[in-house]
């Protein structure tokens, strides 16, 4: 499959003008909030002729920064795409609005296992439409890493590798790589746990060659680094540039992270929300939309028109073994967030 390498848009594609900003709301458009990278822009351009519905579309980096831009409260999105945890947390807080299948009848070209995944934050399956799916692992350079090392977290802090190390700029993530290190839950809200976890990462600091998201990916095809802590979406995209690459999830367990698509409860557009989805479900779309993200995808339709050797790539599509011993992410308390991202920030803080 042929692709580009997608370069971040720190400033992010937010278009047109929102409700709110001096300007009449429109029936006819439909607001959605995105991570960065996670939609081919042709598909957007194609819902818009099909349906002459006009996409507000923004995007952002991580579940956190989504939740202060949608608690601000300053747009009526109606149409977001997140993580588990962090959907868990807005259903808690009864933010989001029941899903009508009924009105998306192309759902049933998703598999149901991944609707049984959904069921750790949304146990009804009332709430969300699964995207994407995939785990958290090295991305690391074979020719640059002893690959006899790199099934394990430990390798992150080898002083042999100082300076060429990549981590997660996620809280979340990056606690995770030091608990599960540590034989932890990613989900503790022990403190004394929390305080290992933290001074681990303290100890990696000097070690780390810098911390990234999506440019992670980037940094590792132009050998920058020798190995990144990264999502398996852009591990595989990553291993398609550059044939020095490989991915290992870690023998301590990993995250296994699904996305969804939800409608929040302030939606103004919950029927263009709905066709939407409906839209991204078929399976042109999809394919178009899974050659460009290149997570794996729980479109059943698209899997089975793939290439074997796709279908049984291990990094895109995880086998059983690995999902077995990782872990979905849950959402935490208040008191546990505001300790997690303390922590964090004395990290990125310490000398």
């Amino acid at each position: 499959m042929k692709k580009k390498i997608q370069i971040l848009v720190v400033a992010l594609m937010i278009i047109v003008t929102f409700a709110g900003c001096g300007k009449k709301d429109s029936p006819n458009t439909l607001t959605v909030l995105n991570y960065g990278k996670y939609l081919e822009p042709k598909v957007l351009e194609q819902f818009e002729e099909e349906t002459g519905i006009k996409v507000e579309y923004e995007e952002y980096i991580t579940p956190e920064n989504m939740y202060t831009k949608f608690k601000a409260g300053a747009i009526d999105y109606d149409l977001i795409c997140t993580s588990d945890y962090m959907i868990e947390k807005l259903i808690q807080e009864q933010e989001v609005a029941e899903m009508d299948f009924d009105k998306i009848p192309l759902s049933e070209n998703l598999d149901p296992a991944y609707f049984d995944f959904s069921k750790s934050f949304d146990p009804e399956n009332k709430y969300t439409l699964p995207y994407f799916f995939g785990t958290v692992g090295i991305l690391y350079n074979r020719e640059l890493v002893d690959e006899s090392k790199a099934n394990s977290w430990d390798i992150l802090w080898d002083e042999e590798y100082a300076g060429k190390i990549i981590m997660a700029d996620s809280v979340r993530d990056s606690f995770m790589v030091a608990q599960k290190r540590l034989g932890y839950s990613l989900n503790t809200t022990d403190e004394t746990e929390l305080r290992e976890a933290q001074q681990l990462l303290i100890q990696q600091k000097p070690l780390v060659y810098s911390y990234l998201v999506d440019e992670a990916q980037d940094e590792m095809i132009a050998e920058n680094a020798a190995m990144a802590v990264v999502y398996s979406g852009e591990a595989g995209l990553a291993l398609e540039y550059n044939d020095k690459l490989a991915f290992s999830v870690p023998e301590e367990g990993s995250n296994m992270w699904i996305d969804c698509w939800l409608i929040p409860k302030r939606a103004r557009h919950t029927e263009n929300a709905e066709k939407f989805l409906n839209f991204l479900c078929r399976k042109d779309i999809a394919m178009q939309n899974f050659d460009y993200v290149y997570y794996a995808t729980p479109n059943v339709k698209v899997k089975e028109a793939l290439d074997p050797e796709l279908q049984e790539n291990s990094t895109i599509f995880p086998p059983p073994e690995i999902l077995e011993n990782c872990e979905v992410l849950k959402s935490l308390d208040d008191e546990a967030t505001m300790k997690y991202n303390l922590y964090w920030k004395e990290i990125k803080s310490a000398d």
